[in-house]
């Protein structure tokens, strides 16, 4: 109702200076009724910042902490006003060091850790960089406080949400809490709750206890995501604390979503490290129930679960035989046909990774599962990321002569058609490059060469890049041509001499005498197989 009308806030920011109460009263009022960023930036323009400062160092508490607050709720998540904070100052002090006088433990709880979610805005906002002391050695410190046994349940899930923020990005940041006061360990308490101890001694407890269960096991997930985010170390302590893979096995299945998310943050997170995937992963069978959360997901979910179970179809990752058993390549392809980015992305990455060295049946039933409509829908994408990945999965299916061949002898048609659609749109270097090693393996394969050789446009195109400003380009439309002329082959007198007729005898030469070894060297090695 606050925000309805803007006279309500001008009139409000007039009353500060009335009295203490209505100080501490109406910073009240706008850390309750400020709901995101139209918001904040309501109260920003109204002169908030300006107007609450100097309340940080009022005599009564109970302001203090309300304009401590206030500044709280304003800087979450926003850069402007962050920006701000950092250098506006109240009798002569800058806000940052009056928050880390507020976060010493000498003061009370909340406005210890109401402090360091004000620091943690800033430093997330760029206002402060993650190496400045008030961050390293005060603000992380006093979080991890938080997670401590002592402290109440809400004040854990409080201090380990704002911790997990705090470190989500910034790797030095994720090592230096993950050796502050044992954390790792610390974290495995939180699912302790509710305790059988509580459950005889107290009801009421017990109900505090159950009540917050949920909190914290979400709380301890996000953690340990943010904690192993990169660093391999960090990753192995986590999956060798107690139980760990078997909690985060169970939270996939919990009835909360919001544990259920964060549960599949924490395992994507973790299934990051190539040793973890080949060990762990596997020993708890993590993608059984990691494939039922995909079932029907609200899409916050699915993009996180989607993009683990990438990491689980890599080559070297042992569940991907039994994933592939379990339906994965129909619900991948439906990925695929998603209206969210992400989820195309993601759907088409996990398909490539699947591909990637896998044996014809599979390469089959993945062309089968998208049809050739779809395949042709994703390589007109508007989003240069699914074109790529799309591209890199042709890639992965055309690889190996036999396959090549298959492949080409009943999609051929298509795939021709696809690549001569690219290389004639206006397309980035990369993907132009992409497209050209989809055709140096299709020139790789025994019938499949013919299939560019009866081609005289796509024969045209490599030509036209065998002289592209672009050296890359220039690389790849060279591959093309070594594989088409190779001397051991069938019919290899043939294409030389058509490939001559063309012109493109002359161009090797000119490429031979190039300042750039690369190219050179392939030109040289082309020109050989003319002379054997």
């Amino acid at each position: 109702i606050c925000f309805q009308d803007a006279t309500v806030i001008s009139h409000l920011m007039a009353l500060l200076s009335r009295s203490r109460y209505t100080q501490e009263y109406i910073c009240q009022i706008f850390s309750h009724c400020c709901k995101g960023p139209d918001h904040q930036t309501i109260l920003f323009n109204h002169g908030a910042v300006q107007n609450i400062a100097h309340l940080l160092v009022s005599t009564s508490y109970k302001v203090r902490m309300q304009a401590l607050k206030c500044f709280s709720v304003l800087a979450f998540e926003n850069p402007q006003v962050s920006m701000t904070l950092v250098n506006v100052s109240v009798d002569g002090e800058l806000l940052p060091q009056i928050f880390v006088k507020m976060l010493q433990r000498d003061k009370p709880i909340e406005m210890q850790l109401t402090s360091a979610k004000c620091l943690t805005s800033m430093c997330r906002a760029g206002a402060i960089r993650t190496d400045d002391s008030c961050i390293v050695l005060k603000t992380l410190p006093c979080l991890v406080r938080m997670c401590s046994k002592e402290r109440l349940l809400e004040e854990r899930v409080e201090g380990a949400e704002t911790l997990a923020y705090l470190i989500e990005t910034d790797v030095e940041l994720q090592r230096i809490a993950s050796i502050t006061d044992h954390l790792i360990v610390m974290l495995a308490d939180y699912f302790k709750y509710p305790s059988s101890v509580s459950a005889i001694t107290d009801i009421k407890r017990l109900d505090h206890d159950l009540k917050h269960a949920h909190e914290l096991r979400q709380a301890a997930f996000k953690l340990y995501a943010s904690l192993g985010a990169n660093d391999e170390d960090i990753r192995k302590k986590i999956i060798e604390t107690e139980n760990m893979m078997d909690r985060i096995v169970n939270g996939l299945s919990e009835s909360s979503i919001k544990v259920r998310l964060a549960a599949v943050r924490c395992l994507h997170s973790l299934s990051r490290s190539v040793q973890q995937l080949r060990t762990s992963f596997q020993d708890h069978a993590v993608w059984k129930p990691l494939m039922k959360v995909l079932q029907n997901a609200p899409n916050e979910i699915l993009v996180v679960a989607s993009s683990t179970l990438c990491n689980l179809l890599l080559e070297f990752s042992p569940s991907k035989e039994p994933i592939l058993e379990s339906g994965a390549i129909e619900l991948l392809c439906s990925l695929t046909q998603s209206e969210n980015l992400a989820l195309r992305v993601n759907g088409i990455w996990a398909l490539m990774n699947m591909a990637f060295q896998a044996e014809q049946k599979i390469k089959s039933d993945i062309l089968r599962g998208l049809s050739t409509e779809q395949l042709f829908q994703l390589l007109s994408d508007s989003d240069v990321n699914v074109l790529m990945k799309t591209l890199g999965l042709l890639r992965n299916l055309l690889s190996t002569r036999p396959h090549i061949d298959h492949i080409m002898s009943t999609h051929g048609k298509q795939i021709m058609q696809a690549v001569t659609l690219i290389l004639e749109g206006e397309h980035n270097i990369e993907v132009k490059e992409q497209t050209l090693c989809i055709l140096a393996n299709i020139a790789d394969g025994t019938s499949a060469k013919e299939l560019i050789m009866t081609n005289d446009d796509i024969l045209q195109k490599i030509k036209y890049y065998m002289s592209h400003s672009n050296a890359k380009l220039q690389l790849a439309a060279m591959f093309c041509i070594s594989n088409l002329i190779w001397n051991e082959e069938e019919g290899s007198q043939e294409r030389q001499d058509k490939l001559r007729d063309m012109g493109i005898v002359d161009i090797l030469h000119k490429l031979s005498q190039s300042s750039d070894p690369n190219l050179c060297d392939k030109a040289k090695t082309a020109l050989q197989q003319y002379l054997a």
